[in-house]
């Protein structure tokens, strides 16, 4: 365990049951300068495309508009798709919100495609070709971001010379391979791959090769975290996302954030609850003291540098409670790594 663990914030723009996606950006934004006002390192927003449940879609636009509305917290993808975009054109945008937003902004970048049928990664332009590409496109975003000589017929403008942090998101062992090659940190996605988490770390950290911006390997959790003034109610919270789960389990349509309930179990039969159970296994739920234990628990666990804070709450107070309450378990949490150091 490491000395103050940074915590940061993953925000997918949730759209709940009968708001509209305006509704759900402008809630983010709120969300963003509670992060910065609660003292959170990041704040992240993913790419997603055609799910009805997310209105991240537009990563690079939703950034700048985060960035301008805020003024210290760091702002970042987490991630950008690289196989449905040329790797210059998504330097050339981080290069224009970093020379906006100098010593801000973060690029996570990922290899899936962001969506949940093949018909929207077709109009995207995202195929198995594409992914498959993903290390050497990646080495090409890389370069565009180092200062390239004038005889080089190929630069990002902005980009070129400017240091944006590049990290690369896994929920498999491959991704976080790619990381471990090339040197860069590594941010997990537990809510998604929560099954191959402890191999996927270990085969970074076993691989890890230094390099010109980053000495030894770097690993950020990300993980469902649900919290309220009770283990109860963080629990009925939590049907929200269980929710979500279950719909997308039955291979329907993604839900648009519904409204808690009071026994999940109500709506899953015992398969479908151990389904839900077994992709929800990392989810951290509960009360402050609750948290705490579960998050000493993770770090001690994984050794992770840093934790990012993933919800879906449909009742925007309870949103913001919780955000609290995660702010002030993360104190607690760094004054017992501090009696430690």
């Amino acid at each position: 365990m490491t000395a103050a663990t940074p915590f940061s914030i993953l925000d997918l723009a949730p759209i709940r049951a009968g708001d509209s996606a305006r509704d759900a950006l402008l809630q983010t934004v709120d969300m963003a300068r509670s992060a910065e006002k609660l003292g959170f390192a990041r704040f992240w927003l993913p790419e997603h495309h055609g799910v009805r449940a997310f209105a991240s879609a537009a990563t690079p636009v939703l950034i700048a508009h985060i960035a301008a509305q805020t003024a210290t917290i760091r702002i970042g993808a987490g991630g950008v798709m690289l196989p449905n975009h040329t790797p210059l054109a998504v330097a050339e945008q981080f290069g224009t919100l970093e020379s906006l937003h100098p010593g801000r902004i973060d690029l996570g970048v990922g290899r899936a495609s962001g969506c949940d049928n093949d018909e929207v990664a077709l109009a995207l332009g995202s195929t198995p070709q594409t992914r498959e590409r993903f290390p050497d496109d990646l080495r090409a975003l890389l370069s565009f971001f180092r200062a390239t000589p004038p005889e080089q017929k190929v630069h990002a403008i902005p980009g070129a010379g400017l240091d944006v942090p590049v990290w690369v998101l896994a929920s498999s062992t491959y991704s976080a391979e790619q990381a471990a090659q090339l040197g860069l940190p590594l941010a997990f996605a537990s809510h998604i791959g929560a099954a191959v988490r402890d191999a996927a770390i270990a085969a970074y950290r076993s691989g890890f090769q230094p390099s010109a911006v980053l000495a030894q390997p770097r690993v950020m959790i990300a993980t469902f975290v649900t919290a309220a003034d009770t283990d109860a109610q963080a629990q009925r919270l939590f049907t929200s996302t269980q929710q979500m789960t279950l719909s997308r389990l039955r291979g329907m349509l993604q839900l648009q954030l519904p409204e808690p309930v009071a026994d999940f179990d109500a709506l899953a039969n015992p398969e479908e609850r151990q389904r839900v159970d077994g992709a929800m296994r990392a989810a951290l739920t509960g009360s402050a003291a609750s948290l705490e234990t579960q998050l000493i628990e993770l770090l001690e666990q994984t050794h992770a540098d840093e934790i990012m804070a993933l919800s879906f709450i449909h009742d925007l107070e309870a949103r913001q409670r919780s955000l609290e309450i995660i702010a002030q378990v993360r104190d607690r949490v760094h004054a017992r790594q501090r009696a430690m150091v």
